[in-house]
């Protein structure tokens, strides 16, 4: 009786343990991590939403838009998820966000999508954040990710007095 050699009862052993560990790299996901600052970084740049001039009598609303731009790097295959949030400014309400022109106010709001349903704000209230995340790439970068803001006056405000009016809005972006 002839024993096979050690490399040939080895051959069965190495061809399943390639089989395995090629499953457990079919398996991977990108790393989920806590986003320390030396690992990766995320960036945000915002553009108003200026309403232009508004006619208190008209019957329709005033719509307009602004964006926020999302831009994130750090160590490649890295899930880098966030939050985006916005005051609700000086009026402190987001039932009813007011621009002001000294003592005089204008209603208006800001929304998340283009269909003015949902206020965007920091989740309170009845409001929704906004909640997204970028996998970084080979170089450890991402594409920028950019959100709209939607802005709406409504109309009929006829007590509105002529005047510039403003409103700041604070932007909080959170990626863990």
């Amino acid at each position: 009786m002839t024993r096979p050699s050690p490399s040939l009862r080895l051959a069965p052993l190495l061809r399943t343990l390639a089989v395995l560990l090629c499953l457990c790299f079919a398996c991977v996901k990108p790393a989920q991590a806590l986003c320390l600052p030396a690992v990766c970084t995320c960036t945000l740049a915002t553009t108003n939403v200026a309403f232009g001039n508004y006619a208190p009598l008209a019957f329709g609303n005033t719509d307009t838009t602004g964006s926020l731009k999302v831009t994130c790097g750090g160590v490649a295959g890295l899930l880098i998820p966030f939050n985006l949030a916005i005051s609700a400014g000086g009026s402190a309400s987001f039932t009813n966000r007011q621009m002001k022109s000294g003592s005089n106010t204008l209603s208006y709001n800001l929304y998340t999508d283009a269909s003015y349903a949902t206020v965007w704000g920091d989740g309170s209230s009845s409001t929704q954040i906004i909640s997204s995340g970028v996998t970084l790439d080979l170089l450890g970068l991402a594409p920028a990710q950019t959100f709209y803001v939607y802005g709406r006056i409504p109309g009929r405000q006829i007590t509105a007095v002529p005047g510039v009016y403003n409103d700041t809005i604070s932007v909080t972006l959170t990626y863990f």
